[in-house]
């Protein structure tokens, strides 16, 4: 099992755990966009990272254009950060914590998530 997003406001211990798609429904380095409780939320899955399998999620709407668009963005890295450019404006967003790079007062939001065998889970509540 591997996971991502390490922002957290509380222990995963104490998170509930829930499915949002499987493995299968994911695609290597690109992003596909999910349904979290009247939210879209943007997944992106990089296989073959330095700490191996990851998948992080992140809001879908970038703030600037208010477009629900992230999950189109390129995945890259800038400074040594893993970072997805908005397609509209091409600020670039950490994914590990939502921070844009190029302005600091736009931040996505972010959730932990992991792979537990085909499922893909995502923290909630």
């Amino acid at each position: 099992m591997s996971q991502s997003n390490t922002l957290r406001v509380q222990p995963l211990e104490t998170v509930t755990w829930r499915a949002l798609c499987s493995r299968q429904d994911l695609v290597a380095h690109s992003g596909v966009v999910a349904w979290l409780d009247g939210e879209q939320v943007a997944l992106f899955h990089l296989p073959d990272t330095e700490t191996g399998d990851q998948v992080f999620a992140i809001a879908n709407k970038d703030p600037k254009s208010g477009a629900n668009v992230i999950g189109r963005g390129i995945v890259g890295q800038l400074k040594g950060d893993l970072v997805i450019a908005s397609p509209l404006y091409k600020q670039h967003f950490r994914l590990a914590d939502g921070t844009c790079l190029e302005y600091p007062e736009q931040r996505l939001r972010v959730w932990p998530v992991r792979l537990n065998g085909d499922a893909v889970e995502i923290a909630v509540g």
